[in-house]
């Protein structure tokens, strides 16, 4: 005889909330990846010099973080077990990111008080890949 598990609400909620979350990081990124010079051009100069020179891995990394996250969090909502993998993925594209701006450009001093929304990004990087490997400890996907 099979036993199977009932999916709870909050997995559902938290797995929809944060698929809203992910295409709201795939919006940000095509709003930086197709932004036209006339945009740029309205920004202050250090935002400006800020998105000329971030090199090509970075965007790269952008991408792979918000698409690679966008396609976890479906995986989640179809109960896929290659959500783990997906949202690691998503992570340390996050972490590869985050340690330019915070190391290797001078985000901190650029952003000022807009510095918390990307330690919020690796916070719910890390807990969505915990979240999926939670759910598949507990047979929620598979």
């Amino acid at each position: 005889m099979e036993t199977t598990t009932k999916t709870p609400v909050w997995f559902w909620i938290i797995s929809a909330l944060a698929l809203l979350w992910n295409i709201m990081g795939v919006m940000a990124y095509i709003g930086q990846a197709f932004m036209t010079d006339e945009v740029l051009a309205t920004l202050p100069e250090g935002e400006q010099n800020f998105y000329n020179n971030t090199p090509a891995w970075v965007t790269a990394a952008f991408a792979i973080a918000v698409f690679a996250g966008t396609i976890g969090c479906i995986a989640l909502l179809l109960r896929k077990k290659w959500a783990s993998p997906l949202l690691l993925l998503s992570l340390i594209a996050v972490l590869a990111q985050a340690t330019y701006n915070f190391f290797l450009q001078d985000f901190v001093e650029l952003s000022g008080n807009r510095v918390i929304m990307p330690i919020i990004v690796i916070v719910v990087a890390i807990f969505l890949v915990w979240f999926s490997r939670n759910s598949k400890a507990k047979g929620l996907i598979s």
